[in-house]
């Protein structure tokens, strides 16, 4: 899809006109339809403009991603998420400790399944 659609559907589906949008962005109705109708291309300080209008992320407004909050992260459970942003900022010794550990931990688990298999 080509971001001009994108921020077509995005302004019609907030139920704004042209004109209604481009008085709440305080820009020229012509230059909004220029990028609109793919006539010019949307600067990138317009699209950040943009996505912070409509709540949506850069690569949605791109056509980059079916997610308007980005590539499947508000797919992810809370839980998960947070231990993503604690992997984040490990050292790179840290997260191979943590991947060995991971690794253990999975290993023992598969273990344990198993034996519960062979025991029934």
């Amino acid at each position: 899809m080509q971001h001009y659609q994108r921020i077509r559907d995005l302004r019609e589906d907030s139920d704004l006109t042209q004109k209604e949008l481009c008085e709440k962005l305080y820009m020229h109705k012509t230059t909004y339809t220029n990028y609109e109708q793919g006539k010019h291309t949307v600067p990138l300080d317009f699209a950040v403009l943009l996505a912070d209008f409509y709540g949506v992320s850069l690569d949605y407004i791109a056509g980059r991603t079916n997610h308007p909050h980005g590539a499947g992260e508000s797919l992810l459970p809370e839980d998960e998420k947070l231990l993503l942003r604690k992997y984040a900022v490990l050292t790179e010794r840290s997260k191979g400790k943590l991947e060995l550990f991971l690794d253990q931990l999975c290993d023992q688990q598969e273990q344990q399944l198993h034996s519960l298999k062979e025991a029934r």
